[in-house]
């Protein structure tokens, strides 16, 4: 409801086929004021009017989507998804391929509308993974073409710089497959020079901003664009656009497409290429002829190209600065001059971006398009420039003027045809419509035989002297007479004086407008020359992807004949489309640019004006407007307007158009403002509808006053019963509660009574009761005394003789449980290192608690002792045995305390020089160490390595690691020891072992205490006799001379390392001087 409104305002009518009075003024006024109140879209009839508001508005949300859905056209507000919904249904119910052409000009929106429509049908398509991938990959080709093809203008941030067709192509349930995308007229100009303010393509900037260190060492490139010629040499950034953001948007874009790394990689080297050329100088020189010849002023830049497309850079410096030129049998070698070197250069980039851009619309269309064979139905979507008229139109503004011309013949030819079937489908009478047929102009421009584009090519292939005079001298002689034609030669001729027509010029009236276009450059753009030898070089270059771009360079395929022009290239182009459009049912969204400055909702009433002519809105709503402005359904139309009618109103139980007939007949409209279909009503003038709307309105008014009336007395008469409801229910409880509290009062006022009757009862009693207690106690009293005198007479010469010995018991016994049961509470710690112990409370306890004392400790280690592992038993066994030989005997005693023992202390295991000592041992060694030697006849010391078994003791030598001396433990008759904190033992042999012929032994040890211990365990397993063990400052030790005394001298002061210092004295002496 809320859309037909819209549609029907008469200040600004959504449909401008309901515009009255029909004037370029009234029109303009209706989309400034929808404009103003952000509606920005407008209808000629199935036609849609967008005008870019230049800043997002929320008409795009996912619940719009849904409220577009499968919605009625005419029955929503104008909107893009309404004519996108409308396309999709067509071809997905109908069977009918659609097209979907959006013109304007630069920055009026046509991107956007495009990606909104493609947007709308991926969103309302069923969903499934196949599905979602294939329209992730039509979505995700936008940010790929307008990397390569958009760039900035003075008019739009954002420009799309070619023509894109794109066919998305479905299945019979809806859903899409792929699609193909063709383009048209690539301004590859654009990448030798634009304008100041204007940027080059977006790709250039964005690798640049977004491409890493690594990748820009990898295409020889540096960060900035001021460091290239082609970018004008000049920092330009845009305004919340991020090109590092974009650039890693188009790289992930390549991989949901399905580009290989390799691939990317090698687009980003030619696109590097591309933009080095710009950098390339030359500088002037003179043969020895004396013509001018040119030559790479500084090599670097070519060099830098050529590693990076594999070509030896002589071959590139040939192309850019000569030409080979073939006359006969012949072939000369022609320098170039500064200029033309320069525009082979400007020709090679643009011919190597141009081709780009086509192999990467190509290699997007492998991967998207469909596989053969399957059903298919198609949505094309065309997005292409709309009709331009600048201050200096040139080959570009031509053709692109050309091919509006074909699209707005289209337009007009398939309204018609679209009209009229509907006439006859509804069975109405059909009346040719008189309009402005632009094929005259459509002609003038493309006839293959006397047309502008085919003067155009003949002078392009005349031999002799070309230039764009003769151009337009020929133009002049063939259309001198032509009534869209004109130029200062034939208005001479007329003798019409026009200051605005300039000399090589030439003036067509489009059907948008007179466009007058400078020649200048005509036969340049259209010829499009690129040298044999360039692409012969681009041939020669091992870059597999710039190689396929160039076919034409291959020496075995070299062909004499012209490539074809510009102008006839983009006139097949034109032929295809048209061809293909014709054969689809088009849908039409025309973009309007509201100002030039890119400000957001800013209207400029001009600039519109001289775009509603461009694009021949005027002539859409003629045509449209043909015979009768509005139909409709007839069930929505009675459903609209039967409220006017007495018969239909408020129901109507015929037919939608009997009710329809009933109704208009009973308003006596005028019959010639009627007609009547099969299924919708037509009718003539806006103004009848718009009488049909403003009767609707009052009748409305008068229906909502009816309303409100009946509201308002309904709503009083419920208010009266709530009221009355709501009194009768509040006296039903108040008399309840008052009902309640008195018999509340009268259960309380029981409850006292009650309660006073049951104390007194109770006093009562209980007194009673006392005394009765009182005579029962004092009865109780009485005959205890009595018995207990009885008792006491009775037994009184028995008690009396053994009291004392009981009662003393008794005290004694409770006494001891008295300390046994504190005892029990008060156990000290479990730690065997705790010997505290609680006092015993009586002296008589004095014994029993020492006794308790000596049991709980002694239990206290047998608890430790279970707890303790075999190794950490035999350590300790070997510290007490220890403690039992030396404690309290020798200084070092204490300082072992701390240590534990080890028992090896050489790594036998791990060292493997001592390999044959390990294998001496095996698996009895007890102790292993190393020790020093005292000389016995000298005193001086060396070391050993001593090794304890269970059989044996072993001395070795260290550096060979050889047993020096092998003792038995049955030959060792005693060990002499000093008191002092020394390591000096005397090892006393027997003389009857073989060792002992030699005398005993003097060492010096650093683990005394463990090694006389572990000797002494060892001689008690071994020989179950305990080691005689001394411990003196003076013994005596038999050498092989004879016996020595030693003597012991403590020193305050050790030296040489703490070591015994052995000195003799004499033969039969020896002093030992220790700390």
């Amino acid at each position: 409801m809320e859309a037909a409104t819209t549609l029907l305002d008469a200040e600004a009518v959504g449909d401008l086929v309901l515009l009255d009075p029909l004037t370029e003024e009234s029109l303009l006024r209706t989309l400034q004021e929808r404009f103003r109140r952000s509606d920005i879209y407008t209808y000629i009839g199935d036609v849609v009017i967008s005008v870019n508001p230049y800043r997002p508005l929320p008409i795009y949300t996912p619940e719009k989507v849904q409220e577009y859905n499968n919605c009625n056209f005419f029955a929503v507000k104008p909107h893009i998804y309404a004519i996108a919904d409308d396309a999709y249904r067509s071809l997905r119910d109908r069977d009918r391929d659609q097209c979907i052409l959006i013109t304007g000009e630069s920055g009026a929106g046509k991107t956007e509308a495009s990606k909104l429509v493609m947007s709308y049908v991926a969103a309302v398509c069923s969903k499934g993974e196949e599905v979602d991938k294939v329209k992730e990959q039509l979505l995700q080709s936008n940010p790929v073409l307008e990397a390569f093809g958009n760039a900035k203008t003075i008019r739009n941030d954002n420009s799309s710089r070619f023509g894109k067709y794109m066919d998305v192509e479905f299945d019979f349930k809806g859903e899409p497959l792929g699609g193909v995308i063709s383009n048209y007229l690539l301004e590859k100009s654009r990448i030798v020079r634009h304008t100041k303010g204007e940027r080059n393509f977006h790709i250039f900037y964005q690798l640049l901003a977004g491409g890493s260190a690594q990748l820009l060492q990898q295409l020889k490139l540096r960060q900035g664009s001021q460091h290239y010629g082609y970018l004008n040499r000049e920092k330009s950034s845009l305004p919340g656009m991020d090109d590092a953001a974009n650039f890693r948007a188009m790289q992930d874009a390549m991989a949901v497409i399905g580009f290989s790394p390799a691939e990317v990689t090698a687009l980003l080297e030619v696109t590097a290429v591309v933009l080095k050329l710009g950098n390339v100088e030359l500088s002037s020189c003179y043969q020895a002829s004396g013509m001018e010849a040119c030559s790479i002023a500084e090599p670097r830049e070519l060099h830098e190209i050529c590693e990076l497309i594999k070509l030896d850079p002589g071959t590139l410096e040939q192309a850019l600065c000569s030409r080979t030129v073939k006359a006969r049998d012949e072939t000369v070698l022609t320098a170039l001059s500064v200029s033309q070197g320069y525009y082979c250069r400007d020709a090679l980039a643009k011919n190597i971006y141009s081709r780009l851009f086509d192999w990467l619309v190509n290699r997007i269309n492998t991967s998207i398009q469909v596989k053969p064979g399957k059903q298919r139905k198609v949505m094309g979507v065309l997005d292409i420039y709309g009709f331009e008229i600048f201050q200096d139109n040139g080959f570009e503004q031509f053709i692109i003027n050309y091919c509006n011309e074909k699209l707005q013949q289209i337009f007009i030819l398939m309204t018609l045809k679209e009209e009229q079937e509907e006439y006859v489908r509804e069975g109405i009478k059909w009346t040719p419509v008189e309009f402005f047929d632009n094929g005259i102009i459509c002609d003038l421009i493309e006839n293959s035989k006397c047309g502008i584009l085919a003067m155009l090519d003949e002078e392009c292939l005349r031999p002799g002297v070309v230039n764009e005079d003769t151009f337009v001298t020929k133009l002049n002689q063939l259309f001198a007479t032509h009534k869209h034609y004109e130029s200062k030669e034939t208005q001479n001729a007329k003798h019409v004086t026009d200051l605005s027509l300039p000399q090589r010029c030439f003036r067509i009236h489009h059907y948008a407008g007179k466009v007058t276009y400078n020649v200048t450059g005509f036969i340049e753009k259209n010829n499009d020359l690129l040298f044999r030898d360039l692409s012969q070089a681009m041939w020669a270059a091992r870059h597999t992807l710039l190689r396929s771009l160039f076919p034409e360079g291959d020496p075995q395929k070299v062909s004499l004949k012209l490539p074809p022009t510009a102008g006839f290239q983009f006139k097949n182009s034109v032929a295809t489309l048209m061809k293909n459009l014709y054969s689809k049912n088009p849908n039409y969204i025309r973009c309007i640019k509201p100002n030039d400055t890119k400000t957001a909702m800013l209207f400029t009433p001009e600039l519109v004006l001289a775009q509603i002519r461009y694009l021949g809105l005027m002539e859409n709503v003629r045509v449209r407007r043909a015979g009768y402005a509005f139909r409709q359904l007839y069930s929505p139309f009675l459903q609209r307007y039967k409220m006017l009618g007495t018969k239909t109103w408020p129901r109507w139980s015929g037919s939608d158009r009997e009710g329809t007939e009933v109704l208009l007949s009973e308003l006596k409209l005028p019959p010639e403002e009627l007609a009547y279909g099969y299924t919708k009503i037509f009718i003539r003038s806006p103004r009848t509808l718009f009488d049909l709307e403003k009767r609707r309105q009052e009748r409305i008014s008068e229906l909502a006053t009816l309303i409100q009336k009946m509201f308002r007395g309904w709503r009083c008469r419920t208010q009266y019963q709530l009221m009355r409801k709501s009194q009768i229910i509040i006296s039903a409880w108040f008399r309840g509660h008052a009902q309640k509290n008195k018999y509340k009062q009268m259960k309380r006022s029981a409850l006292l009574l009650q309660a006073y009757a049951r104390g007194w009862k109770s006093r009562r009693l209980l007194r009673e009761l006392k005394v009765q207690r009182h005579r029962h106690l004092a009865a109780s009293i009485i005959s205890a005394y009595w018995k207990g005198y009885k008792v006491r007479r009775m037994y009184r010469r028995y008690f009396r003789s053994g009291a004392s010995t009981r009662l003393a018991n008794f005290i004694y016994r409770r006494l001891v449980q008295k300390f046994l049961m504190g005892l029990q509470k008060n156990l000290p710690p479990m730690s065997v290192q705790d010997r505290t112990w609680p006092p015993a409370p009586y002296k008589f306890l004095a014994g029993a608690n020492q006794e308790l004392k000596n049991i709980f400790y002694h239990w206290k280690c047998k608890k430790y002792r279970d707890q303790l592992t075999p190794q950490r038993k035999a350590l300790l066994q070997a510290k007490l045995c220890a403690s039992e030989l030396f404690k309290d005997k020798k200084t070092l005693y204490s300082k072992s305390l701390q240590q534990p023992f080890q028992g090896e202390y050489l790594g036998l295991t791990q060292n493997p020089k001592y390999q044959k000592l390990h294998a001496v041992a095996k698996d009895k060694l007890v102790m292993a160490e190393s020790v020093m030697k005292v000389n016995r006849a000298n005193g001086k010391t060396v070391p050993r390595l001593l090794l304890l078994t269970t059989e044996h003791l072993v001395l070795a030598d260290p550096k060979a690691a050889q047993p020096k001396t092998v003792l038995s433990l049955s030959d060792i008759r005693g060990v002499s020891v000093t008191r002092f904190s020394d390591g000096l033992l005397a090892l006393h042999l027997k003389e009857t072992s073989t060792a002992g012929n030699k005398g005993d032994l003097l060492l010096v040890s650093s683990h005394l205490i463990e090694l006389i211990t572990r000797l002494h365990q060892t001689l008690m397993a071994a020989t179950s006799q305990a080691l005689a063990l001394h411990i003196t400052d003076q013994f005596s030790t038999r050498f092989q001379k004879g016996d020595v005394a030693i003597t012991v001298v403590e020193s305050a002061k050790g030296s040489n390392n703490d070591v015994p210092v052995c000195k003799k004295r004499g033969s039969h002496k020896m002093e030992v001087l220790v700390h």
